[in-house]
C-alpha cells in the first residue's frame, strides 16, 4: 500500500521519467550499469533465460520419464526434496507480486501516458510473472512424487545469479537515491522483495538435502511392505480418523484448512464413505443425545408429558456452545455489514474534492477492506456453526423418536403408523436440524433496522421515521402470510403423512397386490392422496410467491417512502446521502428478504415440534406389568394369578379373562384353542406386551421368542441366527441341524452369508421361521415362547423341529408353545385350552381329553382328517417303513446326484451374486440432461424464458432507478440539481413499480413451473415404481423407495425450482454489478475476469468432492429409515429378546454415518466460500484503489459511488453465485434420484390389446407346464429346473415338497410375478406369456401364504375394486366362517381395519384371503399354504367350504399339512425344483417306496403315537 502511495504522491518524477538525463537511452554513456532503468532490462533478460531453462527441463523430463520409467502401478509418494512446499509457496507469492506491480503502472500510466521506458518497466514485471509462474507450475508437476533429493544444478546456478543480481539492483537504488533523493516506490519495493526471495532460494539450494537413510528406515515401518521409499496406495481410511477439524489449529479453523485434504481427495478420485473421517465426539450422537435426553427427563419429573417448549429448551442445551459462538459471529457481520454503507458518502465527497486530511482516501479504502474481511470470516463462521448445531439437534432427536419407537405400547402404536413415525426421523428431525440457518434472523432483523435507521438519520434527518414506518408496515404484511402459510404448511405434513402410511403399506404388500391385479386401484389410491397433498402444496407454493413479492418489492417501497418525505420536509438531497441511504436499503433487503422464509421456518419447525412432542408424549409399554423374580429362587418361571389384560384398556370387556396358570421350570406348556380364542394374546401378556387390567405376571429368567409371523431382519443370514451374540461355531452347527438349515444353506450360493432381502424377501415361510428358531435357540434363554412356528413348514420338517427343538435341544428349559397340531399336543406336560379369551381346560393331554367338550372338539376335527388316512392301507410298521426306506435309497440317491449335478451346471451358469446390492449412486458429474429434463418437464420449458425476461427487466429497472437517483440528485448543496424534486421522485416511483411487476411475474411463473415439474415427476416415478416387477422390490429395501418419496420429493415440492431459478437470477445479478462498475472503471475486468476464472477453477475443484459427500448423505439417509422401519415392526421380538440396548447402538451408528457426509458437505462448502470471498475482496479493492489513484475530475462522484454501492455486494454476490451453483448441484441429485425410478424396467404389459382373452376365459383351467426353468435374477441358480407336467381342469392338485423345494415358485411363475427362464405354460391352451399380467391375475384366484389385510374396513378389504354388493359380502363372510365375528362389530362391513391387519388375529386374516376367493370365483384357485394358521377344526371348515363352492375349478393346494392334499385327484411331490412323483394319492400311497408315501406315513405316526412314550424313550 505504501508503495502506490508514493506512486500517486511523486507523480511528477514519473512524468518526468523520459526527461532525465540519468535515466535516458540516448545519454547513458558509460554510467549505464549504475541506472535503474538498464537494470530492469537485465533484470528482464535474466527472467527469459529463467523461463527457457523451465521450459526445457520440462521437455527434457517428459521425454525421460516417457523413455526410462517403469510404469509404477498405485504408488504414491511423497517428495525428498527439503522444504519443498515453501519454495512452491515462494515462485508462486513472487508471481502473484509482480503481477499486482504490474497491474497497479498499467492505470497508473494508462492516465498519465507512455513511454518506452515505462514499456521495458512494463515488459520487466510482466516477465517475472509468466516465469515465476511457469516455475512454480513445473515444481508443482515434477518434482511432488520425485525421488530426487535436490533440485536441478542449472536452476539453483539460477537462483545464485538472481539473489546475486537482485542486490546489486538494491546497492543502485541506494546509489541512486543518495545521488539524486528521490527514487520511484516500485523499484524499492521490486529490489527489497527480489533480494530477500533471493536469500531464500540460495539457502533452499545449497543447503543439504533430506537424510536417504531415514527414509529407508522410517517408511516401511509406517507403511508395512514398502520398500526404497515407495508407499503402496492403501491411505488410511476416513472412517478410522477423527475429522481434522476436532484436533486443527486456529489458522485451520479460521480458514477452513482442515477440510483441504478431503476436498483434495474428492478432486483426484470418487469419494467413498470410508473416505469420509469420522466426526469428533461432541459432534457424534453419543455426544449430543445424552445432554437432550437429561434435559427432558428432568424437565418433565414424574409426567410422561413432553410439551414443545420442554423440547425447545433441551435442544437450546444440546447445541448451546454453538448457538452462543454463532450469536458472536452474527454481531460481527451485522456491525462489519454496515461500515460500507456508513462510508459511502465520506467517499463520494473525497471524490469530489472534500478531503479532510492527507492520505483520507487510503484511510477509507483500508477500513472497507478490513470491514469486508471482518464481514466474510463472520459470516462463513456463522453458517458452519449453525449447520454443526443443526446436525447435533437432528441426530440427537432421531436417536430419541428411535428410542421412544422401541418403547411404545401397542396402544400408542395403532395411533400412528409406520410412515407416519418415519415422517418425524426423515422429515421432521430433518427441518429442525435446518432450523439454524434462522435461528439467529429474529433479533438480526431488529439490530439491522436499527443501525439502518441511525446510518439514514445521518443522512436524511427526521425522514428517516418514514422509513421506519415503512419497515414496520412491511414487517407487519407478514402477520396474515405467515398464519396461512402456517395453516397450509400444517395441512401439508399432514396429507404428506397419510401419503407415506399408504405408500409404506403398499411397498409392504405389493406381492399381494399384484397376484389379485390391484396395484393400478391402488396406485389410484395413491394418486388420490397426493391430489389433496398437492391442494395443500399449491396454495401453500402461491402463497410463497406472493410474500416473495411482497418482500422484493419492500425496499424498493421503503426507499420510496424515505425520499418521498425527503421531499416533503424539504430536507436537501444530494447523490452522496443517496447513495448510503440505497446501499442501507440493499442491506435491510437481507434481512427482509429473509423474513419470510424465517417466519415460515418458525412455523414449520413449531410444527414439527408440536408433532414430535406428542409423539414423545405417548404411553411407553407399562415396565411392572411382568414381576421379574430373581434367578434360583424358586421353581416357578411363570405365573399369572387373576390376570385380566386388555389390547384396549378403554373398553370394558378384557380380551383375556380370569387367567390363572403356573409353569414350573422345565415344563413343556402347549396352547390350543379355535382361530380367535386368544393363544397369541396369552403370549403377549407374558411378555408384558399387553396392558394389564388386573392381576398379576412373575416371570423367572431370561426369554425368548419365535412370533406367528417371522420377523427376519435384512442383513446375512448369519447375523439374524447370532443376533447379537458371539459366534460359537460347534452351537452354531447344533442349531442349524436342529432346524434343518443346513440343507437349506448348501443350496444358497453364499451359504449362511447370503445377504436376506428386506423382511427376508428371498426366503420362503418356512426358511423364515426356521431362521426365527434359530435365532431363539442360539440366545439359550431360560424360558422360551413359541407362536405357532410349525404351521409355516411341511410335515416332515415340523416333525424333525419339534423333536430336534423342543424334545432335544430345549428338553431342559422351560417352553409355552401355542400350536394348531393335535399331533404334538401329546408331548405337552400340561396343555391350556383357550376359549373366548379364558382358559377353559388345563391339564394332561389324557386327563383334559375326557374332562370337557372344547379340547375333544379339536381333537375331534383331528381325528376327522385322519379317518382319510384310515381309509387307505397305508403301512404303519416299524418293518415297513424300513423296508420303504430301503427301497427309496437307490431313487433318493440318484435324485442327490442329479441335484447335485445340477447344482454345478447352475453354479458355473453365471456370476454369483446377492439379491440385495448396494444402492446405486450415480458417479461423477450430474449430467446436464438431468438439468435439462427438470426445465423442460413443465409445459416443455416455455416458461422459463418468461421468468428469466422477468428478472433482467427487474434488473435494468433497479440499475436505472439507482442510477437516476445517483445522477439527479447533486453532490452537494451548492450544485444545482439537474431536474425538479417531483420529476425526481415520480420517475424513481415509476421504476420501482415496474421492477416490482417483473418480480410478480416472475414469482409467479417460478411457482407454476415447480409445481407442474413435482406433480409430473411424482406421477412418473410412482407409475414406474407400481409397473416394476417384483423382483425389484424382492431387491430393492423399501427405505430406499420411501426416501425418494419422502425427502427426495419434498425437496423437489418446495426447493428445487426456486433454487434453480435463484442461480439463473444470481448471475444475471452478477453481471449487472460488474456493468455498473465497468461504468466508473472499465479496468476492473483486468482484475475480475482472473479472479472469476480462478473462482471457476475452485468451484470445479470443490465440486467433485461435495457432489458426492451430498450422493454419500442420501445412499446413507435410507439405512437410518430402513432400520427405523424393522425395528419398529419387530419390537416386540427386540424386546423379548431384552435387545433394546444393541439396536439403539446400530442405530447411532447409522446416524452418525449419515452425520458424517453432511458435516463435511458444510465444512467443504465453508471451504470454497471463505476463498471466493478474498477473491471478490481482492476485485472489490482493487476498484476502490483505482477509483482514488486517478485524478480528480475524471470520473464523476456519483458514478463512482454508485459503483461502490453495488461493489459492497460484490462479495456477497459472487460467493452467492457460487453458493447457489453448489447448492442447486446438491439438490439435483434429489431430481436424479428420482428420475432414476422412472426409468425402472417395467412388467410385461398390463393388457395386449392384439391378444386378449375371451371374457370367460378360462373355460375347463386346464394348465399345462413344459419344460419350465425358473431363477429368481441372472446371477442366482435355478428354482425349477426343467418342469414338466399338467394340472387337469376342474380337478384338485395338492402339490407337497420339502421347504424351499419350489412349491411357492412354481405358483408365482403361474401368476408371472417371476417370469420363467425358459419353458412355457398354458392354460386352456393359452400360453400366459401371450397375454397380459392383467387378463390373466385377474381371472385367477390365489390364498397367499402372508395373509395380508390393510388400513382400512372390512369391506375394503374384501372388495378394493368395489365390484360386489353388501349382500355378496355379507355371503362370502358366513361361508368363510366370519360372519358372526363381524356382526358383533358396531360398525359391522365399515368395521376399522388397522395397518397390517393388527386388530385381526393372524387365522382371521386368513379367513378374509378366503373370503376375497369366494367372492371373485375363478376357474384357477391356488392355496399357498393358506390354512396353516388356523386350527384344524377351521382348516376342515374350509376345505368344505371349498370343495362346495369350487366343485368345477382347478384347485392347486400348496400344503404342509398331508390331510389337506389326501382329498386331492392329484398329488405333485416336488424336490430341489424337479418332479418327483405325480399321481393319485392313492397310487402314490400303493408303492410304499414313493416318498410320498413315507411322507404320509411319517404323519400318520405322529399323529398316532403318544409324544409322551417318545420323550421318555428320548431321555
Amino acid at each position: 500500500m505504501e508503495f502506490v502511495q508514493s506512486i500517486s504522491s511523486s507523480a511528477g518524477m514519473f512524468v518526468s521519467l523520459s526527461k532525465s538525463r540519468s535515466f535516458s537511452f540516448q545519454n547513458m554513456r558509460g554510467d549505464f550499469i549504475l541506472n535503474p532503468i538498464f537494470l530492469r532490462f537485465f533484470t528482464a533478460s535474466l527472467h527469459v533465460i529463467l523461463f527457457l531453462i523451465v521450459i526445457i527441463s520440462w521437455v527434457y523430463k517428459k521425454f525421460v520419464s516417457n523413455g526410462n520409467e517403469t510404469p509404477k502401478h498405485n504408488v504414491i509418494r511423497r517428495t525428498n526434496l527439503l522444504y519443498y512446499r515453501p519454495t512452491l509457496f515462494s515462485c508462486l507469492g513472487l508471481s502473484v507480486f509482480n503481477l499486482v506491480l504490474c497491474l497497479l503502472n498499467l492505470f497508473y500510466w494508462y492516465a498519465n501516458g507512455w513511454s518506452d521506458e515505462k514499456i521495458l518497466i512494463l515488459s520487466d514485471l510482466g516477465l517475472k510473472t509468466v516465469s515465476w509462474l511457469a516455475l512454480y507450475l513445473f515444481l508443482q508437476i515434477h518434482y511432488l512424487n520425485s525421488r530426487e533429493t535436490k533440485y536441478l544444478i542449472v536452476l539453483r546456478l539460477w537462483w545464485g545469479v538472481f539473489m546475486s543480481v537482485s542486490c546489486y539492483c538494491l546497492v543502485i537504488d541506494l546509489l541512486y537515491y543518495k545521488k539524486h533523493h528521490y527514487l520511484s516506490s516500485l523499484f524499492w519495493a521490486s529490489d527489497i522483495v527480489s533480494s530477500v526471495m533471493g536469500l531464500v532460494f540460495c539457502y533452499v539450494g545449497f543447503s543439504g538435502k533430506k537424510n536417504e537413510e531415514d527414509t529407508i528406515l522410517q517408511e516401511p515401518l509406517l507403511n508395512g511392505g514398502a520398500t526404497h521409499g515407495e508407499v503402496p496406495n492403501e491411505p488410511t481410511k476416513g472412517d478410522e480418523t477423527v475429522t481434522p477439524y476436532a484436533t486443527s489449529g486456529l489458522f485451520s479453523l479460521f480458514s477452513f484448512s482442515w477440510m483441504s485434504p478431503l476436498v483434495s481427495l474428492g478432486y483426484k478420485r470418487t469419494l467413498n464413505l470410508e473416505d469420509v473421517p469420522q466426526l469428533g465426539s461432541s459432534d457424534t450422537v453419543r455426544g449430543a443425545f445424552p445432554i437432550l435426553n437429561d434435559k427432558l427427563e428432568s424437565y418433565r419429573g414424574e409426567s410422561n408429558k413432553v410439551t414443545t417448549i420442554m423440547l425447545a429448551k433441551g435442544l437450546f442445551f444440546t447445541t448451546s456452545k454453538e448457538i452462543v459462538l454463532s450469536a458472536i459471529y452474527v454481531l460481527v457481520y451485522t456491525l462489519a455489514s454496515y461500515v460500507g454503507p456508513f462510508l459511502i458518502d465520506t467517499f463520494v465527497q473525497y471524490l469530489n474534492g472534500n478531503r479532510d486530511f492527507k492520505n483520507e482516501g487510503y484511510v477509507l479504502v483500508s477500513a472497507f477492506f478490513v470491514a469486508k474481511l471482518f464481514e466474510c470470516f463472520a459470516q462463513r463462521h456463522w453458517f458452519f456453526t449453525v449447520q454443526q448445531a443443526g446436525y447435533r439437534a437432528r441426530a440427537a432427536l432421531v436417536a430419541k423418536v428411535y428410542n421412544k419407537g422401541l418403547t411404545l405400547s401397542s396402544q400408542s402404536k395403532q395411533g400412528h403408523t409406520t410412515g407416519e413415525i418415519i415422517n418425524f426421523m426423515s422429515v421432521d428431525a430433518e427441518r429442525i436440524g435446518d432450523f439454524g440457518w434462522y435461528l439467529h434472523d429474529p433479533w438480526m432483523v431488529i439490530l439491522q433496522v436499527a443501525l439502518a435507521l441511525a446510518i439514514l438519520y445521518r443522512d436524511v434527518g427526521l425522514a428517516s421515521l418514514a422509513g421506519l414506518v415503512a419497515t414496520v408496515l412491511v414487517m407487519l404484511a407478514n402477520v396474515p402470510l405467515g398464519s396461512l402459510q402456517e395453516r397450509f404448511q400444517d395441512k401439508l405434513m399432514k396429507s404428506k403423512d397419510e401419503r407415506m402410511k399408504a405408500t409404506s403399506e403398499i411397498l409392504r404388500n405389493m406381492r399381494i397386490l399384484k397376484l389379485q391385479a390391484w396395484e393400478l386401484k391402488f396406485l389410484s389410491k395413491i394418486f388420490e392422496l397426493r391430489k389433496v397433498e398437492t391442494g395443500w402444496l399449491r396454495r401453500y407454493l402461491y402463497t410463497s410467491a406472493v410474500t416473495t413479492f411482497v418482500f422484493w418489492g419492500a425496499p424498493t417501497f421503503v426507499s420510496v417512502v424515505t425520499f418521498g418525505a425527503c421531499m416533503l420536509m424539504g430536507i436537501p438531497l444530494e447523490s452522496g446521502k443517496i447513495l448510503s441511504a440505497l446501499a442501507t436499503f440493499r442491506i435491510l433487503q437481507e434481512p427482509i428478504y429473509s423474513l419470510p422464509d424465517t417466519i415460515s421456518m418458525i412455523v414449520q419447525t413449531k410444527v414439527s415440534l408440536d408433532r414430535i412432542a406428542s409423539f414423545l408424549s405417548l404411553d411407553d409399554l407399562p415396565q411392572d406389568v411382568v414381576e421379574k423374580l430373581p434367578e434360583s429362587t424358586s421353581e416357578i418361571a411363570v405365573e399369572i394369578i387373576n390376570g385380566n389384560f386388555s389390547w384396549d384398556i378403554a373398553n370394558s370387556a378384557p380380551t383375556l379373562k380370569d387367567i390363572n396358570f403356573r409353569v414350573s421350570r422345565g415344563m413343556r406348556v402347549a396352547v390350543c384353542g379355535t382361530v380367535g380364542s386368544g393363544k397369541s394374546s396369552l403370549l403377549s401378556c407374558i411378555l408384558g406386551e399387553m396392558p394389564k387390567v388386573s392381576g398379576s405376571i412373575r416371570l423367572n429368567g431370561t426369554k425368548a421368542y419365535v412370533a406367528q409371523t417371522p420377523w427376519i431382519q435384512s442383513g446375512k443370514i448369519e447375523e439374524n441366527i447370532l443376533f447379537g451374540k458371539e459366534m460359537d461355531r460347534q452351537k452354531y452347527d447344533r442349531v442349524l441341524e436342529a432346524c434343518s438349515l443346513k440343507k437349506d444353506l448348501e443350496i444358497l450360493s453364499f451359504g449362511d452369508q447370503t445377504v436376506i432381502g428386506e423382511r427376508g424377501i428371498n426366503l420362503s415361510g418356512g426358511q423364515k421361521q426356521r431362521i426365527q428358531i434359530a435365532r431363539a435357540l442360539y440366545q439359550d434363554a431360560d424360558i422360551y415362547l413359541f407362536d405357532d412356528p410349525f404351521s409355516a413348514v411341511d410335515a416332515h420338517t415340523g416333525t424333525h423341529l419339534f423333536n430336534e427343538c423342543i424334545l432335544g435341544l430345549l428338553d431342559s428349559k422351560t417352553v409355552i408353545f401355542v400350536t394348531h397340531q393335535v399331533e404334538f399336543l401329546p408331548a405337552a406336560d400340561m396343555i391350556l385350552v383357550m376359549k373366548d379369551g379364558k382358559i377353559k381346560q388345563a391339564g394332561k393331554y389324557n386327563d383334559i381329553l375326557k374332562s370337557g367338550s372344547d379340547f375333544m372338539e379339536l381333537v375331534g376335527a383331528h381325528e376327522e382328517a385322519l379317518s382319510a388316512l384310515d381309509s387307505m392301507d397305508v403301512g404303519k410298521t416299524a418293518n415297513g417303513e424300513e423296508k420303504g426306506s430301503e427301497n427309496a435309497k437307490p431313487a433318493l440317491q440318484k435324485q442327490e446326484s442329479l441335484k447335485e449335478g445340477n447344482d454345478k451346471v447352475d453354479n458355473s451358469g453365471g456370476t454369483k451374486g446377492q439379491l440385495v446390492q448396494e444402492e446405486e449412486r450415480e458417479k461423477g458429474n450430474v449430467g446436464l440432461s438431468v438439468y435439462w429434463k427438470y426445465i423442460t418437464t413443465a409445459y416443455g420449458g416455455l416458461l422459463v424464458p418468461f421468468a428469466l425476461l422477468a428478472q433482467i427487466l427487474f434488473q435494468i429497472l433497479q440499475i436505472g432507478s439507482n442510477y437516476w437517483m445517483a445522477w439527479a440528485t447533486p453532490v452537494s448543496k451548492d450544485v444545482e440539481p439537474p431536474v425538479g424534486g417531483s420529476t425526481l421522485i415520480l420517475v424513481y416511483v415509476l421504476l420501482s413499480i415496474g421492477s416490482s411487476l417483473c418480480i410478480f411475474v416472475r414469482a409467479l411463473v417460478v411457482v407454476t413451473i415447480g409445481y407442474k415439474t413435482a406433480n409430473i415427476l411424482f406421477n412418473k416415478m410412482h407409475l414406474s415404481i407400481f409397473r416394476a416387477p417384483m423382483s425389484f422390490f424382492d431387491s430393492t429395501p423399501s427405505g430406499r423407495v420411501l426416501n425418494r418419496a419422502s425427502t427426495d420429493q419434498s425437496t423437489i415440492d418446495l426447493n428445487m425450482a426456486s433454487i434453480v431459478a435463484l442461480f439463473a437470477f444470481a448471475i444475471i445479478q452478477l453481471l449487472g454489478i460488474i456493468a455498473v462498475m465497468s461504468q466508473a472503471a472499465w479496468q476492473v475486468f483486468i482484475v475480475f475476469i482472473p479472479v472469476v476464472a480462478i473462482c471457476i477453477w475452485l468451484q470445479r475443484y470443490y465440486i467433485a468432492s461435495a457432489r458426492e459427500l451430498a450422493r454419500l448423505c442420501g445412499v446413507c439417509k435410507a439405512p437410518v429409515i430402513q432400520h427405523f422401519s424393522e425395528t419398529l415392526s419387530g419390537a416386540i421380538t427386540i424386546r423379548s429378546f431384552d435387545q433394546e440396548s444393541r439396536f439403539r447402538d446400530i442405530n447411532m451408528r447409522l446416524i452418525d454415518a449419515y452425520s458424517r457426509p453432511k458435516f463435511h458437505t458444510a465444512g467443504a462448502m465453508e471451504w470454497l466460500c471463505i476463498r471466493l470471498d478474498v477473491l471478490s475482496l481482492i476485485t472489490f479493492a482493487f476498484s476502490l484503489i483505482f477509483l482514488i489513484s486517478i485524478p480528480e475530475g475524471t470520473i464523476d462522484p456519483s458514478v463512482a459511488g454508485l459503483a461502490v454501492t453495488y461493489g459492497l455486494n460484490l462479495n456477497m454476490l459472487q460467493a452467492w453465485v457460487v453458493w447457489n451453483l453448489c447448492t442447486m448441484e446438491n439438490r439435483i441429485i434429489s431430481v436424479e434420484r428420482l428420475l432414476q425410478y422412472t426409468s425402472i424396467q417395467s412388467e410385461p404389459p398390463l393388457v395386449v390389446e392384439s391378444n386378449r382373452p375371451q371374457s370367460h376365459w378360462p373355460v375347463n383351467g386346464e394348465v399345462n407346464i413344459r419344460d419350465l426353468q425358473v431363477r429368481y435374477a441372472p446371477h442366482m441358480p435355478f428354482v425349477l429346473r426343467g418342469l414338466t407336467c399338467t394340472f387337469f381342469g376342474g380337478k384338485r392338485t395338492g402339490i407337497v415338497g420339502r421347504t424351499g423345494s419350489g412349491k411357492s415358485t412354481l405358483i408365482q411363475t403361474l401368476f408371472r410375478i417371476v417370469e420363467p427362464t425358459g419353458g412355457q405354460i398354458l392354460i386352456d391352451g393359452i400360453n400366459i406369456l401371450s397375454i397380459g399380467l392383467h387378463d390373466l391375475r385377474s381371472r385367477l384366484s390365489i390364498i397367499p401364504q402372508d395373509p395380508t389385510m390393510f388400513e382400512g374396513t372390512v369391506r375394503s378389504n374384501l372388495d378394493p375394486l368395489e365390484e360386489y354388493t353388501d349382500e355378496q359380502i355379507w355371503e362370502a363372510l358366513d361361508k368363510c366362517q366370519l360372519g358372526d365375528e363381524v356382526r358383533k362389530k358396531a360398525e359391522k362391513l365399515d368395521s376399522a381395519v388397522f395397518e397390517n391387519g393388527e386388530n385381526w388375529s393372524v387365522g382371521q386374516r386368513q379367513l378374509v384371503c378366503l373370503g376375497r376367493v369366494l367372492l371373485k370365483k375363478s376357474k384357477v384357485l391356488v392355496l399357498d399354504e393358506a390354512t396353516a394358521s388356523v386350527d384344524t377344526a377351521t382348516d376342515n371348515l374350509i376345505q368344505q367350504t371349498l370343495k362346495q363352492h369350487f366343485t368345477d375349478s382347478t384347485v392347486i393346494t400348496i400344503a404342509h399339512r398331508i390331510t389337506s392334499v389326501l382329498d386331492s385327484d392329484m398329488v405333485l411331490l416336488l424336490d430341489n425344483g424337479l418332479l418327483k412323483e405325480y399321481n393319485s394319492p392313492e397310487k402314490l400311497l400303493e408303492d410304499k417306496s414313493s416318498s410320498f408315501s413315507k411322507l404320509v406315513a411319517e404323519y400318520s405316526m405322529r399323529s398316532s403315537s403318544s409324544f409322551e412314550n417318545l420323550s421318555i424313550a428320548r431321555v
